[in-house]
């Protein structure tokens, strides 16, 4: 497994050791110890499963209280995967960085607790896999727009997006920023 660089402190991304052969491919999803030691030591308490079409974007998602970090990856398809810095003490505070994850490469990204999270689907349909380290709970389940002007993502160009109903009625950073508790 091998740690790839990322621009913003806080999120990590791996690329694992990835056996193939004629048949397939074998590649460990996670093993706590190894995650350990490249900076990922998250309890994980529950698995998510998400499959979406070409142009689905999901987020820009977080959970308030003592916050939600996740473990994502990209079993079937190719998505691009988008964090936002929450962290009101940041130096790069409303700073997004994307990163692709597909079924080739099998990248995985660790985004920690003070992050916003969302992707977008490139291929025909993808299936998003990640690990939570608290439980769902809609109380405190949080959200910033997916196209807020201000931080300015750049979605892939040329694809027609289909964001949720309430992705796309969600508040912006700055509207939200002095009640994020990170």
């Amino acid at each position: 497994m091998q740690v790839l660089p990322t621009r913003l402190a806080g999120p990590v991304l791996i690329e694992p050791r990835v056996h193939p052969d004629s048949r397939g491919f074998f590649h460990e999803t996670f093993r706590r110890d190894t995650w350990a030691a490249a900076g990922v030591d998250a309890d994980f308490v529950q698995d998510n499963h998400s499959r979406s079409a070409r142009g689905v974007v999901r987020g820009m998602h977080f959970q308030i209280g003592a916050g939600q970090a996740k473990l994502v990856r990209c079993a079937r398809g190719a998505i691009v995967d988008v964090v936002v810095d929450i962290r009101r003490q940041s130096p790069t505070f409303g700073e997004w960085e994307a990163f692709e994850l597909d079924d080739e490469r099998l990248l995985q990204l660790y985004v920690p607790v003070g992050f916003a999270h969302g992707f977008c689907v490139l291929s025909e349909v993808a299936d998003v896999v990640y690990k939570c380290s608290s439980y769902y709970d809609p109380e405190l389940e949080r959200g910033i727009r997916f196209d807020d002007p201000a931080v300015g993502i750049a979605w892939p160009e040329g694809l027609e997006l289909h964001p949720s109903p309430r992705d796309t009625a969600a508040p912006t950073l700055a509207e939200i920023a002095g009640e994020l508790p990170f």
